[in-house]
C-alpha cells in the first residue's frame, strides 16, 4: 500500500545559506542618521507611517513632519506620497522605527543652500510667519530675514508678506 503524503513545499530555493542570502536582499539595512526613501501609508492627526521596506512602518511623528509648527500631517502627505525621511531612531522604548520628513529636507537643503553660496548665487522662500524683529522664510529649512532688510524703507507691518517669496 503506497501512502500519498502531499508536499507543502518545494525547496527552490537551495542550501541554507542560499536561502539565508534571500532573505537577507530583502531587508534594508541603515543607521541613524541615514535617509531612506518610502511611502506613506497611514496618515493620523499625531503621526504619520511610512513603509521604508524595513521590518515594520516607520513613524513620522507630526512635529517632524514639516519646518511649520502646528501643520495638519494631512496638509502635508497623503497615503501613496513617496517621501524622503531620517533614521532618528531604529527603536524607541516601544519598538518603534523613528523617522523625521523634516531633518531630511534640513539635510538636503544645507547642501543646496552652501552650493548657491559658493557660487554667489540667491536664495529665495516662500514667508511662512511673522516673528519678533523679521520673517521666517521656507528654504527647505527655517531662514530669518530682518526687518530691517525687507525693503528699503522700514516697514511697520510685516503680516502681508505671509504667502510671499
Amino acid at each position: 500500500m503506497t501512502t500519498n503524503t502531499p508536499q507543502v513545499a518545494i525547496n527552490d530555493i537551495g542550501s541554507e545559506a542560499d536561502l539565508i542570502a534571500a532573505i537577507d536582499e530583502t531587508i534594508k539595512y541603515f543607521n541613524d542618521g541615514d535617509i531612506v526613501e518610502g511611502t506613506v501609508v497611514k496618515v493620523d492627526h499625531d503621526e504619520v507611517l511610512l513603509d521604508i521596506g524595513y521590518k515594520t512602518e516607520g513613524v513620522i511623528l507630526s512635529r517632524e513632519l514639516s519646518i511649520k509648527h502646528d501643520v495638519n500631517p494631512d496638509d502635508v502627505v497623503a497615503v501613496g506620497d513617496q517621501i524622503e525621511a531620517l533614521v532618528l531612531q531604529k527603536e524607541d522604548k516601544e519598538g518603534r522605527l523613528l523617522l523625521s520628513k523634516k531633518r531630511a529636507q534640513y539635510e538636503r537643503a544645507w547642501g543646496k543652500i552652501e552650493k548657491i553660496k559658493e557660487e554667489d548665487g540667491v536664495v529665495t522662500g516662500t514667508v511662512i510667519e511673522v516673528v519678533k524683529g523679521g520673517l521666517i522664510l521656507d528654504i527647505g529649512l527655517r531662514g530669518f530675514l530682518p526687518a530691517s532688510l525687507v525693503e528699503m524703507r522700514r516697514v511697520r507691518d510685516l503680516a502681508p508678506y505671509i504667502g510671499r517669496e
